[in-house]
């Protein structure tokens, strides 16, 4: 079961309930879509880095076919972030656009979904899915990896995808003003860091 919330409640005030109140302001700003609606929020900002590790690069033609993770490295890359609401369901969406120099714009899409408890999931491609336990920290939205599942026919399946990709770590935190900042890391218990980005944002623009 997930948190006490209104079932019309932007979907981490569902899961963390009381704590969704802990969260910085900036950040349950472009959090605060509804669901079953068209709300929409954009935010700009600039990856000071996103990284992978040697090892990662045999990883990323799996990567590519399900729609996750980055297969470039850079610093100082331009990005913007489209999240969106559905009047279809209680879902939120992303679309992340990265700018890479001499290169097309890199589209990395997903949707999250309430899980149990505290957890979400968030689907790429393929049906392939990341369980994450999330929390609120001194203000940060923190999301903890809690492995990986396959929706197919209706039920999410285990994957042992962990093997392969590790655990992952997220956290979006206020910064000054009216900014955020965010970071992302995939480690290996044998093999590392497999990869890395970070940057920081202004909420640019809400529908909603």
């Amino acid at each position: 079961m997930t948190n006490p919330a209104s079932a019309n409640a932007p979907i981490f005030e569902r899961v963390l309930g009381e704590d969704w109140a802990k969260l910085g302001a900036i950040v349950r700003r472009h959090y605060s879509l509804r669901p079953f609606t068209r709300d929409a929020v954009t935010v700009r900002g600039t990856m000071d880095e996103v990284w992978h590790s040697n090892v990662a690069k045999v990883l990323l033609p799996m990567a590519r076919l399900g729609g996750a993770l980055v297969p470039y490295r850079g610093r100082d890359v331009p990005i913007v972030v489209h999240y969106a609401a559905r009047e279809g369901d209680g879902s939120l969406h992303w679309d992340r656009i990265f700018r890479f120099a001499e290169r097309p714009p890199f589209h990395f899409r997903s949707h999250m979904e309430c899980a149990d408890g505290n957890e979400v999931i968030e689907f790429v491609r393929l049906g392939i899915g990341l369980r994450l336990a999330v929390t609120a920290e001194a203000g940060a939205l923190v999301f903890r990896g809690r492995g990986y599942v396959w929706r197919l026919f209706g039920r999410d399946w285990p994957l042992p995808l962990h093997l392969v990709l590790g655990q992952a770590y997220v956290e979006e935190r206020p910064a000054d003003g009216d900014r955020f900042t965010m970071r992302m890391n995939l480690v290996h218990p044998l093999f590392g860091e497999l990869f890395r980005y970070s940057g920081r944002f202004t909420v640019d623009a809400r529908v909603g």
